[in-house]
């Protein structure tokens, strides 16, 4: 791959975009070579949690260059909907490590992820509505439900950047750390979800997605039969005689 850089750690992935002469800007050969590391962190059961990272800049939009001439179906083949929809679906854990811009599309691809981490330098926004066209990967929907829709329509419509102190604010992201400690910040956090019982991580993260469309009386049903499923895994016996022994649980996603 040339354009981003997977490593594994200790049971977490971490995938960085490597386009530093170009702000890490995502076009569509970056993408595909994303959607193909997805694609193999899905089979991979070793990799409990995935942070999404990039050195100096998150990624700074999509690459207008390549975007400038294109045509209403064009448009619809560059775009990078499918590959996020993917990284959302993840049934583990995911970390965005913002540091830098994550503008336009880069936004997209951080609203992808569970958790958000940005550093104090860093600078987010949808700057698409400056382009004559309008965030297209995920963001007025994914941005609306994480903070509202007030708050989206004012990042979304007046293009306006914003900084990491008003992205925690706003709720836009769930912590801010200094530049250099973004990654060791993301790390910990990775680690300690990395110790969680796989399992109920999954149908945790399962139960949240379903009640965004559900009404309350659905999504409780729901959440009581895949509850209840838990109590058939081998990671729910040894957590709870963990517990009782007062010592840490071994999981292993079982």
């Amino acid at each position: 791959m040339e354009n981003i850089i997977i490593e594994i750690v200790d049971n977490i992935g971490i995938m960085k975009i490597n386009r530093p002469d170009a702000y890490n800007a995502l076009n569509k050969a970056t993408v595909e070579e994303i959607d193909d590391a997805i694609e193999g962190i899905k089979q991979n059961l070793s990799i409990r949690v995935l942070i999404i990272a990039s050195d100096n800049n998150f990624a700074a939009g999509a690459d207008i260059k390549e975007m400038q001439n294109f045509n209403p179906e064009e448009a619809g083949n560059f775009s990078f909907t499918n590959t996020f929809n993917k990284i959302a679906a993840l049934s583990i854990p995911t970390i965005a490590a913002i540091d830098g811009y994550a503008l336009g599309g880069g936004l997209e691809l951080a609203l992808t992820c569970d958790i958000r981490i940005a550093s104090e330098t860093a600078v987010m926004g949808f700057s698409e509505i400056n382009l004559g066209i309008m965030p297209g990967a995920g963001g007025t929907v994914r941005a609306t439900k994480l903070i509202g829709e007030s708050k989206a329509k004012e990042l979304i419509f007046l293009g306006q950047n914003v900084s990491a102190e008003q992205a925690e604010r706003i709720g836009l992201v769930n912590m801010v750390a200094a530049k250099e400690n973004l990654m060791d910040t993301a790390m910990k956090l990775a680690k300690k979800l990395s110790l969680k019982a796989p399992i109920a991580l999954k149908s945790a993260k399962e139960s949240i997605k379903n009640s965004a469309d559900k009404s309350i009386e659905d999504a409780l049903k729901y959440e009581s039969e895949i509850w209840s499923k838990l109590f058939s895994s081998q990671d729910q016996k040894e957590g709870m005689k963990a517990f009782l022994e007062k010592r840490k649980p071994d999981f292993k996603g079982q």
